[in-house]
């Protein structure tokens, strides 16, 4: 019966002798953008790479010059359209610097039911350019140093025409 104790008191202990080196594949957050060189404006630097990475729900409103209101007046202004079956939602998330200079784009569609689908592509390069273009996000500050933030705009598509922008 001793022996039956000292194994398993001991087994547990050889077990855990056994070491593995752990390799992190997962980003420091969930949905950091990564540098992907054949994506990327190589002029677009973030101002430091930070281990923390901002979102835009940490800052009180929009982070935008005359915030969302002037997204969508410049939205119609493009008056951008699609094919009239197209229905569903384009993401476009990115980077904002500490100067307010935008970068690391990309592009999420999906249906209604929020199931992966694949609009038009000069609809979503469209879409892509319109939102690039737009240069009055404001630089963030935490703690008194200038930080970088991500940012996304949802456009809804509703027969082929942008019917909202979230958030």
């Amino acid at each position: 019966m001793k022996h039956i104790f000292y194994i398993l008191f001991l087994l547990p202990i050889l077990f855990s002798c056994q070491s593995e080196k752990a390799v992190n594949v997962y980003p420091n957050q969930v949905g950091d953008i990564e540098l992907d060189e054949k994506l990327d404006d190589s002029n677009f630097k973030k101002c430091f790479v930070d281990p923390f990475s901002f979102q835009y729900y940490n800052f009180d409103g929009f982070q935008y010059k005359g915030e969302k209101l002037e997204i969508e007046k410049k939205l119609e202004r493009s008056n951008l359209i699609s094919d009239k079956n197209s229905t569903g939602y384009i993401t476009i998330r990115f980077v904002v610097n500490c100067e307010g200079k935008t970068g690391m784009f990309r592009v999420q569609q999906m249906d209604e039911n929020y199931k992966e689908k694949v609009f038009d592509k000069k609809f979503i390069n469209q879409l892509l350019d319109f939102t690039k273009s737009l240069n009055g996000w404001i630089p963030q500050e935490y703690l008194g140093i200038k930080i970088n933030y991500y940012q996304y705009l949802t456009f809804k598509i509703k027969d082929g025409k942008v019917s909202e922008i979230l958030p």
